[in-house]
């Protein structure tokens, strides 16, 4: 049996400049972190000859081609796998549409656990170069690389987008001791709300085409924002660091009008008047989960749960898409 896995992530900067429509024109850069919380893929030969894949779905077919699954059955046609005598399955720590990039961590997955079928080595770089290519190209999905890349990649990294589509990776100049910080003093808290990222994703690429200035001016702050926090964590300047993403969440909800809602900012404010320094809502918007850089934990936790709100503690993933049994 083969079993692979590949992490989910959180952004520390300058997300929403890995779309081709913003750094095609003017070059992206954004921070982002995997943490220890997985997406799940395990393959195995059958007795049978259809291909079964398990998902929130169960499907049985003759061959990859028939599959509904659109990211399994283009992932299968790229590396020309029928699937028959297959069986495949998924799971996740967490669930889709929450804003922790599981569509790129799933996609990288899935590519990891067919090229250990096909008894290929995969570079990080080449994994999440395919992943985009399924999501993007084949499929047309109105996202960035940022998940694809962290995913393949683990470690807290910064990710460059170049005009010509290739992309520079190297791990954030962060201590230990800052590591270690980040990972006691952040803290992450579910809404309730699981959505699809398209529609907000969609928004933002469309006025990104048409070079709308409102947006490329958005963008090119939050951008600038990226570099910042760049320097903040490199230094150790966590507080600063903190302030950064509370401006990052306030430019941030100008894109859209469905980045956020009336219980969202009201979940905000209550955690930046209980212990929380600065924060903002992971992922594209609308959803997902919150996340906080506090200096009184212990406050901002009680008063979260008093309105609701399911904590997620995590450590950061400094290992990638990788195999955990071949």
């Amino acid at each position: 049996m083969i079993i692979s896995r590949s992490p989910l992530r959180i952004s520390l900067g300058g997300g929403g400049t890995d779309l081709p429509s913003y750094y095609q024109q003017h070059t992206g850069f954004l921070i982002a972190a995997a943490i220890d919380k997985y997406v799940y893929i395990t393959l195995h030969d059958t007795f049978v000859t259809d291909l079964i894949v398990k998902y929130s779905k169960l499907e049985r077919v003759a061959e990859a081609s028939q599959l509904e699954h659109p990211i399994i059955r283009e992932a299968m046609a790229m590396l020309e796998i029928s699937g028959q005598s297959m069986e495949l399955t998924s799971m996740a720590d967490i669930p889709a549409g929450t804003g922790l990039g599981s569509s790129g961590s799933f996609t990288t997955a899935l590519l990891k656990a067919l090229h250990a079928w096909r008894k290929n080595l995969v570079h990080p770089a080449e994994l999440a170069e395919q992943a985009c290519d399924i999501e993007l190209n084949r499929l047309h999905e109105p996202i960035g690389k940022q998940d694809q890349y962290i995913s393949a990649y683990g470690g807290i990294t910064c990710f460059k987008f170049l005009p010509d589509g290739k992309v520079e990776a190297w791990p954030l100049k962060i201590s230990d001791e800052t590591i270690c910080d980040l990972e006691d003093n952040l803290l992450l808290f579910f809404t309730g709300y699981s959505r699809s990222a398209s529609a907000i994703l969609r928004e933002q690429d469309s006025k990104s085409k048409v070079a709308d200035a409102s947006m490329i001016e958005n963008l090119h702050f939050v951008k600038d924002l990226g570099f910042q926090s760049q320097r903040a964590l490199e230094r150790g300047q966590l507080n600063e660091f903190a302030r950064l993403m509370d401006v990052h969440w306030q430019r941030k909800k100008e894109r859209s009008g469905g980045m956020s809602n009336a219980k969202i900012n009201e979940w905000y404010d209550l955690a930046m008047g209980n212990g929380a320094l600065g924060g903002k809502l992971i992922g594209a918007g609308g959803g997902g989960f919150l996340m906080f850089y506090a200096d009184n934990k212990t406050k901002l936790r009680h008063a979260m749960s008093g309105a609701g709100l399911k904590e997620v503690r995590f450590r950061f993933d400094f290992e990638g898409t990788k195999l955990v049994n071949s």
